[in-house]
């Protein structure tokens, strides 16, 4: 659990303390995808289509749904996972480059890569400069090759992924399709941290 670099607060969140009650049919959906990718785990690590992308509208839960695979699979199966969030992340390794290669080696090489807000977004453009394109490339790839299971959750839909990067986004569907969930609507019902505007 220490080594997968999941913080303290997210080593809380699971399938359990995830709110439903309430709450558009989409949110319901993603639950039961991420529920279902959890309980099917064992016979689909090893096949193409491996993998679990949870996209669109933030606040909706993506990340909580994420940590929540990653902690079950962490302590009741024993499956190592490495925690990379995206912006933080990428400003680690450009800030130390002397780590640089050792941090992809890991991302390259552990069973589970857990990507959080992939490309997040500025003022509505996607946060994807050459560099980082060109080292969350170097990984996927690696991993597409490889057969290594991601989890991801962006703001980006499948089309704006492949719009910053086509060899990129294109192995990200192919690895998550089964498994793969966009949400998309009034970000008053959706993020739950408006959840007070609804009576505003």
């Amino acid at each position: 659990m220490k080594a997968s670099e999941i913080t303290e607060e997210f080593k809380r969140l699971g399938f359990q303390n995830f709110v439903r009650e309430g709450k558009p049919k989409i949110i319901q959906d993603i639950y039961e995808a991420a529920l279902e990718y959890y309980q099917d785990f064992k016979e689909i690590r090893n096949v193409r289509a491996n993998s679990i992308a949870l996209l669109g509208q933030p606040g909706t839960g993506k990340t909580h749904l994420l940590t929540a695979i990653s902690n079950n699979l962490l302590q009741r199966q024993q499956v190592p996972v490495l925690y990379f969030p995206y912006v933080e992340g990428c400003n680690n390794l450009k800030d130390d480059f002397s780590k640089l290669e050792a941090k992809l080696e890991r991302m390259k090489q552990v069973d589970i890569l857990f990507i959080d807000d992939l490309f997040k977004p500025v003022k509505g453009n996607p946060r994807a400069t050459d560099w980082q394109v060109e080292q969350m490339y170097a990984v996927i790839n690696y991993r597409y090759l490889n057969h290594k299971p991601i989890l991801v959750s962006s703001e980006l839909t499948v089309d704006e992924l492949v719009e910053v990067d086509e060899a990129l986004g294109t192995r990200i569907y192919e690895m998550c399709q089964d498994f793969t969930v966009v949400i998309q609507g009034d970000r008053k019902e959706l993020n739950h941290r408006l959840e007070a505007l609804k009576h505003v």
